[in-house]
């Protein structure tokens, strides 16, 4: 692990009874970096980040692997361990801030609370250190702001308070978590800004989930692809879109609406993302793949492959010619 590397995830598995839900995961985020992790919803992408920073607490879940922070693994650490690691070193933004901020206390109390807990800082100090965080997020005229309470905000200041609010104590690592999915498009672009310019500030690494290959790629420099809780491609985010080689990546990227392009008709990924409880043998994306190869991709698990340049790719069909399986796509448009 060198030492510009905020957080290393090496065969992360999640397993809730007979379901498994993340399979032998692995990723890196470095400093200044932002990771993105798409997938449609089922495909284990929130579950995985949460077993990566210890914050899945449910006797049923069994997780394992290792998540290397600081020298120290997150993966069954103590919750009194854990909780003096949240806010210092890892910030979390949240889908829903109406649901993420607590209703009853102040912003002041929500901002200040973090720094006076990790920090050691004096509630004066505390409170100085919160009307720069609402002014770095772009909340106007904050310091009556800090008497508000959260429903007296918009949805879009909610988030930048709650980006606030993760950023409190200089965090080395942001988890944001479909932080731009319930708000409309022109707030959705701010709160990217917003993330990216406190991003190269502060120097902090970036974990961005989202079902959106748009939003990834206006945030992050690489991308894992999820389905069915595992890994089937990782690569440059500009080669996910200038070469995507795998069959279910390519069936995302086409599935995009395109304003003002040659493309008049959507195309639908047919089927559902699998039973995690009943994962197929071989390929878990075998049961809706266009090229699938019955005699193998039924029966062998393709390994995570490196095809050059860090590009790794979870496919038998891919090596036989990325164009074979775009146009396969074309007849399922809908």
């Amino acid at each position: 692990m060198s030492a510009n590397t905020v957080i290393d995830v090496q065969d992360l598995r999640v397993r809730v009874g007979a379901a498994r839900i993340v399979n032998d995961v692995s990723f890196k985020v470095e400093r200044g970096q932002t990771l993105g992790i798409v997938g449609e919803s089922g495909s284990g992408k929130s579950m995985t980040v949460l077993a990566a920073t210890g914050l899945i607490d449910a006797p049923s879940a069994k997780v394992s692997g290792t998540s290397m922070l600081d020298g120290q693994n997150l993966i069954g650490l103590r919750r009194s361990k854990l909780e003096k690691i949240y806010g210092e070193r890892i910030g979390f933004i949240f889908q829903d801030p109406a649901t993420s901020l607590n209703p009853v206390l102040t912003l002041e109390r929500q901002l200040t609370e973090g720094p006076e807990a990790h920090l050691g800082i004096t509630r004066r100090a505390a409170r100085r250190r919160a009307l720069d965080l609402l002014e770095a997020v772009g909340i106007p005229d904050p310091e009556p702001r800090l008497a508000a309470y959260p429903h007296q905000l918009s949805g879009g200041m909610k988030q930048r308070v709650m980006i606030a609010v993760a950023l409190a104590c200089d965090p080395a690592l942001l988890i944001a978590d479909e932080p731009t999915t319930a708000l409309d498009v022109t707030t959705q672009a701010q709160i990217i800004s917003l993330v990216r310019s406190l991003q190269e500030r502060l120097g902090m690494g970036v974990v961005w989930i989202s079902h959106d290959l748009g939003v990834i790629s206006g945030v992050a420099e690489e991308v894992s692809v999820l389905y069915g809780g595992q890994v089937v491609e990782h690569t440059a985010i500009t080669d996910i879109f200038n070469n995507p080689l795998h069959p279910y990546t390519q069936g995302l990227l086409r599935a995009r609406p395109y304003l003002g392009g040659a493309q008049e008709e959507l195309v639908t990924i047919p089927g559902s993302p699998p039973d995690p409880k009943n994962l197929p043998k071989g390929c878990v994306f075998y049961d809706r793949c266009p090229v699938r190869l019955d005699s193998r991709c039924e029966t062998e698990l393709p390994p995570l492959t490196d095809v050059g340049d860090g590009h790794l790719v979870r496919s038998f069909c891919a090596t036989s010619g990325g164009e074979n399986v775009r146009n396969a796509w074309e007849g399922t448009r809908v």
